[in-house]
């Protein structure tokens, strides 16, 4: 039976306001937050060291989308930059009988600098410092949602080479379990 909770997944840049978005859906939609930096700082300071945030991104999906199934409303602050963790997110969320609601906070070059420079400023050892240049890369790699996308008309096939989305979700988060152990609720 398919769960009647939400799951959340926010897209954004840095200092876009995720994390605000992410704890007024807490409050208001009465929902389990799960935030990657709010893991990766306190773990391993302001560093990825070896990749580290993929596993720790795999097992917040792997609790949110069991807390889910649950019956709780779920909000997920990954950043989700590409369309292709969005797809596949999105594709989980579909087979396991999950309904995702993808929310999408743009901002503007400008406003995210000044904001992660202030963020820096007010908490240095709760913020990841950013160069100006790095900043540049991001709008580089970033794929900004489509129209489609936020209404969840779209449907995106997995990117050549792999077979399903399935795949793709765990070659990019290489700790999320099978599609088929979520279903049962065994990680």
């Amino acid at each position: 039976m398919p769960s009647k909770a939400l799951l959340f997944l926010l897209v954004g840049l840095p200092a876009s306001g995720k994390s605000t978005e992410a704890r007024r859906l807490e409050e208001t939609e009465r929902a389990l937050r799960l935030s990657s930096d709010e893991c990766m700082i306190p773990l391993f300071g302001r560093d990825d060291p070896d990749s580290k945030r993929n596993v720790v991104e795999a097992q917040l999906i792997s609790i949110g989308f069991r807390a889910v199934q649950l019956g709780l409303n779920v909000v997920l602050d990954l950043g989700l930059w590409s369309r292709d963790e969005r797809s596949a997110l999105v594709w989980l969320a579909e087979e396991l009988g999950v309904q995702p609601k993808i929310v999408y906070l743009p901002i503007d070059p400008a406003t995210q600098l000044e904001r992660s420079l202030r963020r820096l400023a007010k908490d240095p050892d709760q913020v990841y410092p950013v160069s100006v240049e790095r900043f540049e890369s991001f709008l580089d790699y970033f794929q900004e949602p489509t129209p489609e996308e936020i209404s969840g008309a779209a449907q995106y096939q997995p990117p050549p080479g792999w077979v399903g989305w399935s795949e793709w979700a765990m070659g990019r988060w290489p700790s999320l379990p099978h599609v088929d152990r979520m279903r049962t609720g065994r990680d």
